[in-house]
């Protein structure tokens, strides 16, 4: 019991508490003394609740250097916690791959529990007429689903991002080690808040929030505005922190056209996290102060325009689509010629192809307000410039494939998914530009079709490729490899039913079935379709199932792989696994290409003083 409650993550929830109390009571005595009526809920909820997440990062220990150094104190610049063994996880830590591992572990759970959202609701789908959820706890359900698993795919990203990007420019740890330890940890209370909404009336929003329907909802609307604003800053810091990393930190003879693939991909994803998210902060905060003060940000009677929030918010929840594939596809390039043992066809053209996809990713947010009123002569450059991502995006295609012609394919469990990742992400990008049209545009908008199309966008460009990297990089992290058996059931219980299952949503929606709404007429012959796509949600949950077991089977009983399991050129897999606490004992020395697999005599990387 004592090493438990020494934990920072328990110490922490348990100054959440006293904060939480604290913030609601302080907002009653507040309201006391003005002579007002003691308890509105409204203002005391949403102060306790940020005043507890405050209360929680310093119960956890993430602000104590910090503190240490304002009053004058000495820190040390890193700290070895090694010796701490699995509490170190449960803490707060400088290492770069325990924060890594965090940022997994957490993404897991909240994947868990946005599908587990998607099951429920998804069940009620099943056949028409409502069965056993009330219209807003469906409500709730679905719109909890889709923003729990937005931070799920940030966090999973981030995990990537902070356990990779040192490790593959040759660097000992991130540019700011005790600001990337605060990135992770504000994202807990965020996601603890965002959750607390399913428990305060709910919402009936859908994830995206518009106004004035989010004006007028329960007190659970607030807690979905504070939760996903507080994960902002997690996103935002984290961006920073990479990009000052690649720049400044990489090894000396790794030039720009030298770094891996998945580096540029976490580079253009960081460009857009640093610079973009703050602008759904800044909407969600608006309503949230128009409904806490009265203020007329989206309200015409007060001169507010409520097409200005969808302007802020899909200025960055389009580019935001780019963060959640951007890092997958970088996945795809850094595995596939390991895979294939050829060199990665147009190198260059594909690490540039990710800045493009951010560039022009800012330039096509106002797709999404072709039926929103928006002024019409808005919408044709919209429609181009949509339309104009699939020029960078389709390079990385045509590498691919060019790059897996006459290959000699190995088909281990991360080439299988990253296989079906490309398969996947080209139908969500077939399935765009109708979306981008405004003649199309028009009709499928609020249609199941979007639904299908996004779902194959993130399941191809992030959930696929997440699984390969987990099952590419468990060897490094761990010292034992997953159970490949256990791997490719994995695979064949989730591809080829999530495949079904979104390409049923497109066809639902071409013959009329409207999204985000809790059941149809009969009569239009639905139900078919939705008792075959929820058949296989719960395929491909049983799919996510068995990886689970995997996890469990591989700690326990798990073969070690502590050498280069896959015979990569990369430079983390030249260390012994799992990788040494600081990362490289000499100074890495860059003294070829990265993807020149299948080269006679070719090498990437050296450690100084190697001949």
């Amino acid at each position: 019991m004592k090493t438990i409650l020494s934990l920072g993550l328990v110490r922490g929830l348990a100054w959440e508490i006293l904060g939480t109390a604290l913030g609601i009571g302080f907002v009653a005595l507040v309201r006391a003394l003005m002579g007002l009526p003691a308890w509105k809920a409204e203002p005391a909820v949403v102060f306790g609740a940020l005043l507890g997440a405050l209360f929680f990062l310093y119960g956890v220990g993430i602000l104590n250097d910090w503190l240490k150094w304002a009053a004058g104190e000495e820190t040390e610049d890193h700290l070895d916690d090694s010796h701490l063994g699995w509490r170190r996880y449960f803490g707060p830590s400088l290492d770069h791959k325990v924060i890594g591992i965090q940022y997994l572990v957490l993404s897991l759970l909240l994947m868990s529990v946005g599908g587990l959202f998607a099951l429920i609701f998804r069940t009620e789908l099943a056949r028409s007429q409502m069965q056993f959820l009330t219209l807003n706890q469906y409500n709730t359900l679905m719109s909890l689903h889709g923003m729990v698993m937005i931070i799920s795919i940030l966090l999973g990203i981030s995990a990537f991002m902070n356990y990779l990007v040192p490790m593959l420019i040759g660097a000992r740890d991130m540019a700011f080690p005790r600001l990337n330890s605060f990135s992770f940890w504000i994202a807990v209370p965020a996601g603890l808040i965002l959750l607390s909404s399913l428990f305060l009336g709910g919402f009936d929003t859908g994830w995206t929030g518009y106004p004035p329907l989010s004006v007028r909802a329960p007190l659970g609307m607030q807690m979905f505005f504070l939760g996903v604003s507080l994960a902002g800053f997690s996103s935002i810091l984290g961006g920073l922190n990479i990009i000052v990393t690649v720049v400044r930190l990489r090894a000396h003879s790794m030039t720009a056209f030298r770094m891996p693939i998945f580096v540029w991909a976490a580079l253009a994803t960081s460009v857009i996290s640093l610079t973009a998210t703050q602008l759904i902060g800044l909407s969600f905060q608006m309503v949230m102060l128009q409904r806490l003060f009265g203020m007329g940000f989206f309200d015409p009677a007060k001169g507010g325009n409520p097409i200005l929030f969808q302007h802020l918010f899909w200025f960055y929840s389009h580019p935001a689509v780019y963060i959640f594939v951007l890092p997958g596809l970088g996945i795809i390039s850094e595995l596939l010629p390991v895979f294939v043992r050829k060199p990665l066809f147009g190198y260059r053209w594909v690490a540039m192809s990710s800045l493009g996809i951010a560039l022009v990713g800012f330039l096509v947010w106002a797709h999404h307000m072709f039926t929103s009123g928006m002024a019409e002569y808005l919408r044709v450059p919209f429609m181009y410039s949509t339309l104009l991502v699939a020029v960078p995006t389709g390079v990385k295609f045509f590498s691919w494939v060019a790059t897996v012609w006459r290959g000699k394919i190995s088909f281990d469990t991360p080439m299988l998914f990253i296989l079906a990742g490309i398969i996947v992400f080209l139908l969500g990008g077939l399935s765009g530009p109708p979306n981008a049209t405004i003649s199309t545009d028009l009709h499928l908008h609020d249609t199941y079709f979007i639904v299908g199309h996004f779902h194959d966008t993130m399941y191809g460009g992030y959930i696929f490729p997440f699984f390969a990297a987990i099952f590419y990089w468990y060897p490094k992290m761990t010292g034992k490899r997953l159970n490949e058996t256990l791997g490719k059931l994995q695979f064949w219980l989730i591809a080829p039913s999530f495949t079904v299952m979104s390409l049923l949503m497109m066809r639902v929606g071409l013959l009329g079935m409207r999204r985000r709404i809790a059941d149809y007429d009969p009569a239009l012959g639905f139900d078919p379709y939705h008792l075959v796509m929820t058949i296989m949600a719960f395929l491909t949950a049983l799919g996510v199932i068995v990886f689970f077991i995997n996890l469990i089977y591989t700690h326990f009983k798990g073969q070690p792989a502590t050498g280069n399991v896959w015979n990569s050129r990369s430079p983390e897999w030249q260390v012994p696994s799992p990788m040494p606490v600081h990362n490289y004992d000499r100074e890495l020395e860059v003294v070829g290409e990265p993807y020149d697999y299948g080269l006679p005599g070719s090498r990437y990387v050296k450690f100084h003083g190697e001949a």
